[in-house]
């Protein structure tokens, strides 16, 4: 519900149970905080090409951490068969991801999840894609290593993780892809 619709409903229900109601539906679409990046959609090839380097299959779970408008995840269920979770803390790109899911017939593969990336379990990825910043991927890296099982296979978009080198780079339309898998556990 866009807030000026709130306010209308709200205008129309002032009494207890709706009034609660249309509060929560306002609260529910207020980000946790402060997006630490501004959406910034990747371009299609990019997109594709990460998922490539990751050599996504059917039997993968494809988290995207920042997800935007849902693309990574959709695109790995469409186009390579795999399950995918989106995380964003901004309520609107997650209806944005929604809508993009229902429009692809991805409903069935896919969900969105709108929370914090840092706080929201993401251990049964078998593959994670990101597009966020270096100091946001090196503030990422400790629940990575933390919560992924090893062999998890991490891709970015132009941002790296520091002294951790990839195992696999590439340029795609001018910027730099990097793929990481989880080591073993020592």
């Amino acid at each position: 519900m866009r807030r000026r619709q709130f306010i209308g409903a709200l205008g129309t229900t002032l009494g207890g149970a709706g009034l609660a109601g249309a509060a929560f539906d306002l609260l529910a679409q207020s980000p946790l905080r402060t997006p630490d990046v501004i959406f910034v959609p990747s371009n299609f090839d990019v997109v594709v090409q990460m998922l490539k380097l990751a050599e996504v299959t059917s039997k993968d779970i494809v988290y995207d951490l920042g997800c935007g408008d849902g693309r990574f995840v959709v695109t790995a269920a469409r186009q390579f068969g795999a399950r995918g979770v989106g995380i964003d803390i901004d309520p609107e790109r997650i209806q944005e991801a929604r809508e993009l899911s229902a429009r692809t017939g991805a409903d069935d593969k896919v969900r969105f999840i709108q929370g914090d990336l840092f706080d929201t379990d993401i251990s049964e990825a078998t593959v994670v894609t990101l597009y966020l910043l270096t100091r946001l991927n090196l503030k990422l890296r400790p629940k990575l290593m933390k919560e992924l099982k090893p062999g998890t296979r991490i891709v970015s978009h132009a941002f790296d993780m520091g002294d951790w080198k990839p195992e696999k780079s590439e340029m795609v339309g001018g910027a730099p892809i990097y793929l990481w898998r989880v080591p073993p556990r020592a």
